[in-house]
């Protein structure tokens, strides 16, 4: 029997994660946009490379990286509430629920 930890059951979750996101197209009607004060292809670009290093790595992320990503965090709290299209609200809900998988492994984070 193989025992799962919290760990890589978190690994597993966001790699599936990752993968369904990867095929998925960038919203249209944000491309070039700003929402509150946020550039939202750089915030895609922002966490797609936290969790694609966090994959690499083992599940570690270096303290910049972390840093970066708790800033992401935040700025998907205050711009998924003024997405108005379907497809950019699923779109940032599931970088923010990787983003978070990704943060709940990493030390001092809860």
């Amino acid at each position: 029997m193989v025992q799962v930890t919290r760990s890589s059951e978190h690994a597993q979750n966001a790699a599936r994660l990752w993968q369904e996101h990867r095929h998925a197209p960038f919203p249209a009607d944000l491309r070039g946009a700003e929402l509150a004060g946020t550039d939202m292809v750089l915030l895609d670009a922002d966490i797609a490379g936290c969790v694609v290093t966090w994959l690499n790595n083992g599940g570690t992320l270096a303290p910049k990286r972390s840093r970066i990503l708790q800033r992401c965090i935040e700025d998907l709290a205050r711009v998924i509430p003024e997405i108005t299209e379907p497809a950019g609200i699923q779109y940032y809900q599931r970088l923010r629920q990787l983003a978070l998988l990704v943060s709940a492994t990493l030390p001092g984070t809860t």
